[in-house]
């Protein structure tokens, strides 16, 4: 039986018990992980994630295409910000764009630190066939959400109920983690109506102040992505279409 592993937010990640023969997930619900699942669908050919605006930069200096936030705010040399709306076809079809966020690319830096045999991208866009990759794979999966300035994000930990739910009635997986069992708890209690459960969460108000809660509809929307965004060496690519 392979095992399952939550990690809550980055500051827990030192705590993790999984090491080297592990798939790492990551996950950061509003907005980065929706948004690269929905890049590579609409056909970019790659997504650069980084973790720091000077990187991003380096990158747009070289005549990249440039996209993220910082606190709910697009840099000011991004050609667009951390929307998944914004990740359109016409934008992104066969192109390399480069990513940097407040939380979610910084997690998927993080995330190499573990040295997992692989490092994934969840969101509920991508759920269904995230999982079954997962189980194909036959490897103990990490789940690691990416928070909110390391303090835990409702959204990202209900997801990681979603997916560990997948994982385990597949009959391949067993679950001996309690972060796990919190995030398979709030699951349960969210998914009758997701997108109304969503409404507790505190990064949806936050945005909304901000103007930016037109995808909430969109990010809450189940398999609307049939890809599993995979991070090879630098670059995060299409492995399931």
């Amino acid at each position: 039986m392979q095992k399952i592993e939550t990690i809550l937010t980055p500051a827990l990640f030192p705590f993790r018990t999984m090491n080297d023969t592990h798939i790492c997930v990551v996950n950061d619900i509003l907005r980065a992980t929706t948004s690269i699942c929905t890049a590579i669908s609409n056909g970019a050919k790659a997504i650069i994630p980084v973790r720091t605006i000077e990187q991003a930069k380096e990158y747009k200096d070289k005549g990249y295409l440039v996209a993220g936030e910082r606190i709910e705010k697009t840099f000011p040399f991004a050609d667009w910000g951390n929307s998944a709306l914004e990740f359109t076809k016409e934008r992104v079809c066969g192109n390399e764009i480069v990513h940097s966020t407040t939380n979610g690319t910084v997690a998927i830096s993080i995330a190499r630190e573990g040295n997992p045999q692989e490092i994934v991208i969840g969101a509920f866009c991508n759920l269904s066939c995230l999982s079954d990759y997962l189980v194909a794979k036959g490897k103990d999966v990490q789940i690691f959400c990416s928070g909110w300035k390391n303090t835990p994000a409702l959204e990202d930990t209900v997801f990681a109920g979603a997916l560990a739910e997948k994982l385990l009635q597949s009959g391949k997986f067993e679950n001996k983690n309690d972060s796990t069992n919190l995030a398979l708890a709030l699951w349960r209690e969210a998914k009758s109506d997701l997108r109304a459960y969503m409404e507790k969460a505190s990064h949806i108000h936050r945005l909304r102040k901000y103007h930016m809660d037109d995808v909430f509809d969109y990010t809450f929307q189940i398999d609307t992505c049939n890809v599993v965004p995979k991070l090879e060496q630098n670059k995060i690519v299409g492995v399931v279409q």
